[in-house]
């Protein structure tokens, strides 16, 4: 029973870590939390290996989108 505890809080504590690794890497933390309870280490390597991806290109949205016009 023991075995079971040990092995489950690492578990928990790895998807923890894996969180705050993803979203250093720009990524959803709840995904990766999630992704690694079922993956485990598998997932820490995906998250380590993979690049961040590119940020995205501002929008004019907040400056009223296409139809804005300087008066």
């Amino acid at each position: 029973m023991d075995n079971y505890v040990s092995s489950g809080t690492f578990w928990f504590t790895l998807a923890l870590i894996n969180a705050g690794l993803a979203e250093q890497k720009n990524r959803s933390r709840w995904n990766w939390f999630l992704l690694s309870i079922l993956l485990g280490p598998i997932a820490t390597l995906l998250i380590v290996i993979w690049r961040a991806p590119e940020p995205a290109a501002p929008s004019m949205a907040h400056r009223g989108g296409a139809g804005y016009r300087d008066n």
